[in-house]
């Protein structure tokens, strides 16, 4: 661990333990770093970690504290080992028919992919819209096809190098959104019949764009904190023609997991080695909790095999459906199959974002936006541990927006979800997260609504309904 990660881990162990208790106020970062020996940039990333976490908050003037209100701890889930074969991917008609309602006003959002749209400045990027296309040159229109405009390409490489990766305009193409981008790398990466490793669970628009391109899927184990499982990975390498591997390295949906960096490395090292592609989907890299972005593993590549995607959709602008890939010594045939698809990107929204970052406001909206999800994460895993039966269990990820909630005594997801939508609650039952439907007793919970006040009411609901069809199933087991 870092040197904030061991003083917050030890912070954590105090409080955890009862010697530091609620209302507690902890060293002021000046006297933390004069008796520890360490910078005061290293107590402010220790206690920026905690406070993300829930343990702690800042009062204003007053320095940090421990949480009154801090969540329960609760168990993780444990991984699980998916079969390690090649299967048939099928998984559409109940994405469609599950997911459907979420985006009704009187659905409670919990199982909805998006974060809450009061979230963002859409304003300032209207206004940022606005001036861009009156200074617009007509000529634009044709000049900006694929790749996407000049400035827009600049703006999101300069993005990159801030963050620590090295990436060059040239490389990235602008995209409708992320899922095009990812669609986009697997057409030219792979042919209908090939294998493709995905994780195990994976965000079920993986397993729709396999489905749709007549790919199969071989699904990787993956850990709850720390991402794709490199065993699982290599034995998976070894037992089957992987044409391409599609991962979420960065607060993975729907497990929220975040890779280390040295696992980063050595998977970027072991595609290396065997010249298979990386698609990278880290839509949600920006979203972090901690003192700094994470890295994506497109960072550690030498030989242009990751194909990093990303958007703003997430991030800043929902609904102008810009996202990009920097898709290394692939840029050339993204860029085609993006001509050939569909032209372009919106030349209007390409426009306005790229206004918007000139002129600054991003990473302060960013700071703003990481702090309202952080906050609400602990809201709802308060929720979860008050509401919940025994034996449930909880990720508590470093960023992005969703919970991945293990059910006790085998309570299945589906019939969760069917009684819920009886109380318009929305949930994502686990059987989307899997080409096998195997995660029958999980729950993907968004807990990226911090202005739905409907959420504890919500989540007091989904308790008393998992505890109801925990208790018939240990009767009837009885």
């Amino acid at each position: 661990m870092k040197r904030y990660e061991e003083y917050a881990a030890e912070i954590a162990g105090r409080i955890e333990s009862g010697e530091l208790r609620a209302g507690d106020r902890l060293p002021s970062v000046r006297v933390a770093s004069a008796g520890r020996g360490i910078s005061p940039s290293t107590v402010f990333e220790a206690y920026y970690l905690l406070e993300a976490r829930g343990l702690i908050e800042a009062r204003p003037r007053s320095g940090y504290f421990v949480n009154a209100r801090r969540p329960r701890a609760q168990a993780e889930p444990e991984p699980t080992l998916p079969r390690e074969q090649t299967l048939h991917v099928e998984v559409s008609e109940l994405v469609f028919q599950v997911l459907g309602l979420a985006r009704q006003r009187d659905i409670v959002p919990l199982g909805s992919a998006f974060p809450s749209p009061a979230l963002f400045p859409l304003d300032k990027l209207s206004r940022s819209l606005a001036g861009a296309m009156r200074r617009l040159d007509p000529w634009r229109t044709v000049e900006d096809l694929s790749p996407g405009s000049e400035e827009l390409r600049r703006r999101i490489a300069l993005r990159y190098l801030a963050a620590g990766s090295s990436v060059e305009a040239t490389e990235i193409v602008v995209t409708n959104g992320a899922m095009e981008a990812l669609n986009l790398c697997l057409e030219t990466v792979t042919r209908p019949g090939d294998v493709v490793a995905i994780e195990s669970p994976t965000f079920y628009a993986a397993l729709q764009a396999l489905e749709r391109l007549g790919l199969r899927a071989v699904e990787v184990a993956t850990h709850p904190r720390t991402g794709v499982d490199l065993a699982s990975l290599a034995s998976v390498l070894d037992r089957h023609p992987v044409k391409a591997c599609w991962f979420m390295t960065n607060f993975q949906n729907p497990l929220g997991s975040l890779m280390p960096d040295a696992h980063k490395r050595e998977l970027v090292e072991l595609l290396a080695r065997r010249g298979i592609p990386l698609i990278e989907d880290d839509v949600y890299g920006e979203l972090y909790f901690g003192p700094r972005r994470p890295l994506p593993a497109k960072a550690y590549d030498a030989q242009g095999l990751v194909l990093h995607c990303s958007s703003f959709s997430k991030s800043l602008a929902p609904g102008y459906r810009v996202g990009w890939v920097a898709a290394g010594r692939h840029a050339e045939g993204v860029a085609r199959r993006k001509l050939m698809s569909s032209l372009a990107a919106a030349i209007p929204s390409q426009e306005g974002l790229a206004e918007y970052l000139r002129h600054g406001g991003y990473d302060r909206h960013l700071r703003q936006l990481r702090q309202a999800l952080a906050q609400h994460q602990a809201v709802a895993l308060r929720g979860i541990a008050k509401h919940f039966p025994p034996g449930t269990r909880t990720t508590r990820p470093e960023g992005g927006y969703f919970l991945w909630v293990e059910l006790p005594g085998g309570v299945d997801a589906l019939q969760v979800h069917r009684l819920a939508l009886s109380h318009n609650i929305g949930v994502a039952p686990g059987h989307l997260f899997s080409a096998d439907h195997r995660y029958a007793n999980f729950l993907r919970l968004n807990c990226g609504h911090p202005d739905d006040r409907r959420t504890d009411a919500a989540l007091r609901t989904l308790g008393q309904i998992v505890r109801s069809l925990a208790e018939t199933k240990g009767r009837q087991a009885a």
